[in-house]
């Protein structure tokens, strides 16, 4: 431990600690404000509440509208040093339909604050609020600039992705407040990128009765090819692909014309994600009376662990050292908006937000005494990248 840093380590948790009802009634208000993807008005909703939290403590509020989805928040907030701003990264939309609060309601129970979105990632918001509000009570203004960017539709592919990286390049270091990984609150420093293809199959229709012999099974053909392309699978290099949705015929006495597969794929380099492009393109039909067609692509690249990505650990890790904690690293199977800002080599520390289990499952829970020292670690992390 740093013995000349840890005592302003320990006053710093403690203030977090006399903050943590207030930090949990901020998660409270922003669960209880329901804001699906696909529901525009209700993620508006959230949005200007979130908005109004912000420009309290002194942030410039802008919003980048959107059309379809929920409109993105921006804030930013001056620093009393010249820099590039940190930038903290997150999103308000959840995978729950409106009305899931009525069947899962936001509770306190068994040392948890249970509800839809709790951990993934209204946890989050609230603890970038705790670590600006921080870090303005110990220095009376930000040490350095930082912009927050709150997106609407991180859960249904992040049409939002050009605003992500337009505001990546100018900042210093992103700081992804997704929720952090198991119950031991690791933070991920490797996500794998994530594609999503569709193979279509065209046949030829017959009666399967009277022409059997003159049709072409679309579906017969599709069902070669899926055992082709799970062939595919490389689990030592991370390489996985998932056919999750078959669909084709239209009635049982005809030879189905048509068919489709939806594909998943999750790689953990971004040359992978080539080799995996290419080996799809390249299928042929087993059947040549039959034709494919091969569409989508790798649309969320990977994020490795670079060399500016293990610096922001090493940082981490000494902060928590002084906190009193181990912190640990992990590489995650899944997605975020922090796969954008790594690829294109701004240095990203992702799993920064809540600590809990069953993100979109009915039991999705975060730990409250965990919620001091995450925003201790935020808060020290924006003032030392």
């Amino acid at each position: 431990m740093n013995k000349k840093t840890a005592p302003e380590a320990t006053q710093r948790l403690r203030y977090f600690q006399q903050k943590q009802d207030a930090i949990v009634q901020t998660i409270r208000e922003l669960v209880e404000i329901e804001s699906p993807s696909d529901n525009k008005a209700a993620v508006d909703q959230l949005a200007a509440f979130a908005a109004t939290k912000f420009e309290v403590l002194g942030g410039h509020v802008r919003f980048h509208l959107s059309k379809d989805f929920g409109d993105h928040l921006q804030a930013d907030f001056p620093g009393t040093r010249p820099s590039k701003p940190i930038l903290l990264l997150g999103h308000y939309d959840t995978v729950y339909p409106l009305g899931t609060l009525a069947t899962m309601p936001c509770r306190i129970e068994k040392g948890r604050l249970w509800g839809p979105g709790v951990l993934d990632m209204k946890s989050g918001i609230a603890l970038m609020l705790a670590a600006i509000g921080g870090l303005q009570a110990w220095h009376g203004a930000l040490p350095r600039p930082v912009t927050v960017l709150l997106v609407s539709d991180e859960e249904v592919g992040s049409s939002s992705r050009p605003i992500t990286e337009a505001l990546a390049k100018k900042s210093a270091a992103v700081f992804v407040c997704e929720p952090s990984y198991g119950l031991r609150g690791a933070v991920k420093t490797a996500r794998k990128g994530v594609g999503d293809y569709t193979l279509k199959v065209t046949g030829k229709a017959a009666h399967s009765g009277l022409d059997f012999e003159k049709g072409e099974s679309a579906i017969l053909e599709l069902a070669r090819q899926i055992t082709a392309v799970s062939k595919l699978v490389d689990l030592k290099r991370g390489l996985t692909l998932n056919v999750g949705l078959v669909q084709g015929g239209t009635r049982i006495n005809v030879v189905p014309a048509e068919a489709t597969a939806s594909l998943d794929v999750r790689v953990v380099r971004m040359q992978d994600a080539a080799l995996i492009d290419r080996k799809l393109r390249a299928l042929k039909p087993v059947n040549r009376k039959c034709k494919l067609k091969i569409e989508g692509g790798v649309n969320r690249p990977p994020m490795e662990r670079t060399a500016g990505v293990a610096q922001l650990y090493d940082k981490a890790a000494q902060i928590a050292r002084e906190l009193g904690w181990k912190l640990q690293e992990a590489a995650v199977g899944g997605g975020s908006d922090g796969n954008f800002t790594a690829a294109l080599g701004i240095p990203t520390l992702d799993g920064l937000g809540g600590v809990g289990e069953g993100a979109h499952a009915p039991h999705e829970s975060i730990v409250i005494d965990e919620l001091p020292r995450r925003a201790a670690l935020l808060a020290a992390l924006i003032e030392r990248a």
